[in-house]
């Protein structure tokens, strides 16, 4: 789970920001809340609102920026591409921070670090509690003693596996986080416990999931929907529950060369499935018109397409479609669909840019409430970014969900949450936010220059 996610001198924003995921002290709607860990629940949706380049989305790759210093890193001899704050003289020279408070394996944890395009200034892994907090490591450059791992250094008795914890962090290029660097090298096999750092690995790899408005969720459509008669009931139900005309869907084989795909594109998944071990698999390929399943079967690399069936009037027979056939917001149902399904799993984070993109408004706000009418008993987190009015009402959310964007004079983006306001629990707030009261709404020009502009000949 998210506890709560800082930003500093990136992007949009050049002060310190933080996005929390923790309640306020409204005692409304509990079931909105985890279970706690080790004395400390969270909150299980949240809603950002906010103008057009009000920093709403920003806040998003923030984090998803993050994400890919952790799991993808830097190349070697290469920059940072720091994507800092551009629009003062200071932030142009100064480091970014980035700071993750999260929830991983029945423990709380902060991780974090300061950078800039040539080096990573600092980097710090602690595990939280009510009595104060262990270091688990920290790094900080141009000091006497650039690495304290005297944690982890104490959890593994034999010489062989300090040596080997001690090479690392001297291996760890200057452009590189520690915390990739255990990622990419194996450490398990060699160190016998690294418990804590294979938790947050774990919590950014398998429990983070980001999507933006383009993205197709890449869990997606799983190719068990051929062969598994539960998982097509559920598509079948929710497809006919979303009113999309679709009767289920399936999976058609298809010849590799009239998928069209690059050679070198080809030649890299090829090699990539060739070098799995598993015979299951699977790449998700999708194009503007389909998207298609490439999988190894017998060393030899086969391909399915993604199909909808729809029922013929007057016949048994069934109509297969290409997804490029149905509308903008079908294909997106069907890409939300599978999400649905792995958030009431237990123990994913789901953040969603523009989730309202071609759905219709009454659908987003029964995604809602769906969730939030059968995650009593689950611990999942569902926050999305939106210009969906709808969803501003106290009757689908707490207060401490509602959070606003706002980009001042000088370009920067600030953070705000509905909490802050005084605003009684029984009170509609969708007009008051449209009327500009929680801001993040747009600050329109003058309406009578712009006409004269016009009225000019």
């Amino acid at each position: 789970m998210l506890i709560r996610f800082s930003v500093e001198n990136l992007l949009s924003f050049k002060e310190r920001i933080a996005f929390s995921m923790l309640p306020g002290k409204g005692t409304l709607k509990k079931e909105h809340k985890t279970l706690p860990v080790k004395g400390v629940a969270v909150l299980k949706t949240s809603v950002v609102f906010g103008a057009n380049a009000s920093g709403k989305s920003n806040l998003i790759k923030a984090i998803a920026f993050g994400r890919w210093l952790i799991l993808k890193g830097t190349l070697v001899n290469q920059p940072i591409e720091q994507p800092l704050f551009r629009l003062d003289a200071k932030s142009r020279k100064a480091n970014s921070r980035i700071e993750f408070e999260i929830q991983a394996k029945g423990k709380n944890y902060a991780y974090g670090f300061v950078f800039n395009k040539k080096n990573i200034v600092e980097e710090w892994l602690y595990e939280l509690s009510k009595n104060g907090e262990t270091k688990i490591f920290e790094r900080k450059v141009n000091t006497e003693k650039p690495f304290d791992i005297e944690f982890l250094l104490s959890l593994n008795k034999s010489i062989e596996e300090k040596q080997f914890l001690q090479f690392l962090t001297k291996a760890t290029p200057d452009n590189q986080l520690f915390l990739h660097e255990v990622f990419t090298r194996k450490v398990k096999d060699n160190v016998s416990n690294i418990d804590d750092l294979q938790n947050v690995l774990d919590w950014f790899l398998n429990s983070l999931k980001i999507i933006f408005p383009d993205d197709k969720y890449k869990e997606g459509i799983k190719s068990e929907v051929t062969n598994n008669e539960n998982l097509q009931s559920i598509y079948k139900k929710l497809l006919y529950y979303f009113d999309t005309g679709i009767d289920g869907i399936c999976l058609k084989d298809v010849e590799l060369a009239k998928i069209g795909i690059p050679e070198e594109a080809f030649q890299k998944i090829k090699e990539d499935l060739l070098n799995l071990k598993s015979e299951n698999a699977r790449s998700m390929l999708s194009t503007p018109e389909n998207t298609y399943f490439i999988f190894k079967e017998k060393n030899k690399i086969k391909a399915q397409k993604v199909m909808t069936k729809h029922g013929v009037q007057g016949s048994k027979e069934i109509e297969l479609f290409d997804t490029a056939d149905e509308s903008d917001g079908t294909n997106r149902i069907i890409d939300i669909i599978p999400l649905i399904i792995d958030l009431l799993k237990d123990y994913k984070v789901f953040i969603i840019d523009e989730m309202e993109r071609s759905l219709h408004p009454n659908l987003i706000y029964d995604l809602f409430d769906f969730f939030l009418s059968n995650c009593e008993n689950i611990n999942s987190q569902l926050i999305i970014s939106t210009h969906e009015s709808s969803l501003l009402t106290q009757k689908l959310l707490r207060k401490d969900e509602i959070w606003f964007v706002v980009k001042d004079k000088q370009g920067a983006s600030h953070l705000h949450s509905l909490d802050d306001y005084n605003v009684r629990f029984d009170k509609e707030i969708r007009k008051d936010y449209l009327l500009g009261r929680f801001k993040g709404i747009p600050r329109l020009g003058n309406r009578y220059e712009l006409n004269a502009l016009f009225e000019q000949k």
